[in-house]
């Protein structure tokens, strides 16, 4: 039996207890990683570290507080050793018009989805450091590369993540860590699920798209394979990009 892409690499994953997460963690562990799976959903994440086996552990994490996130790394470090793989997935939205949105709201998204890749990607670093390099795959959206209505605030948090992802990749290159971002179209997960998505937006859309269809674009930044590929970002999104736009309003 040969080894995966990823053996002997140690790999946190946000918001990895369902969905795109859950998705990433499944893909990194089949490819050999030993995967730190974090979320807040404390029994979805620890059945799912429960499933496939002692390669992969489950530890709490609030992305939003750096607390949560020193501990995190120190947890990683004691379970598996040095961080080489970290995927800041975690996040969260909501479709509202900006008179409508509340600061609370606004505050709420913004500390999940920016602050949270920021923060993580300042705890990380000391680790990555120690395991000679690494790679750090931010999830952003289409929504960071083009505008959409009804989402000023993830908007924001998301274009905040690729200019981020930009600078990290400058600023973390003389250690050796490649810094990448990955812009999912409408994939299907939970959180799509709740969401009250407009008609005319769905009828937009090519083709919702599955979780392990981002997943194989993580694990390829996340291995050797994607060796010289530093400060992108990659769409995934079967073409949604081409069609949503102003038209949305239609």
């Amino acid at each position: 039996m040969t080894e995966g892409r990823l053996a002997g690499k140690t790999a946190i994953v946000t918001g990895g207890a369902q969905g795109l997460g859950e998705a990433h963690v499944r893909a990194l562990a089949a490819e050999g990683a030993r995967v730190l799976c974090t979320d807040v959903l404390d029994h979805e994440g620890r059945a799912l570290s429960e499933e496939l086996g002692d390669n992969v552990r489950f530890h709490h994490l609030d992305v939003s507080k750096k607390a949560d996130w020193l501990e995190t790394i120190s947890a990683a470090e004691a379970f598996f050793g040095p961080v080489s793989i970290l995927v800041n997935n975690a996040g969260t939205f909501s479709g509202i018009l900006i008179q409508d949105l509340s600061e609370e709201e606004y505050r709420r998204v913004i500390d999940v989805n920016q602050l949270g890749v920021f923060f993580g990607m300042q705890a990380v670093l000391p680790s990555m450091m120690k395991a000679g390099g690494g790679s750090i795959i931010n999830i952003s959206s289409i929504q960071g590369i083009a505008p959409q209505p009804y989402m000023v605030h993830y908007v924001a948090s998301k274009f905040a993540v690729r200019g981020m992802t930009k600078v990290a990749a400058i600023e973390f290159a003389k250690h050796n860590i490649r810094v990448n971002s990955v812009h999912p179209g409408a994939i299907l997960t939970p959180a799509m699920e709740k969401l009250d998505v407009r008609a005319p937006t769905c009828n937009l859309i090519p083709r919702f798209g599955r979780p392990d269809e981002i997943a194989k674009m993580v694990l390829f930044l996340a291995s050797e394979d994607s060796s010289y590929c530093n400060g992108a970002e990659f769409v995934v999104d079967g073409g949604q990009l081409n069609i949503v736009g102003d038209r949305i309003l239609e």
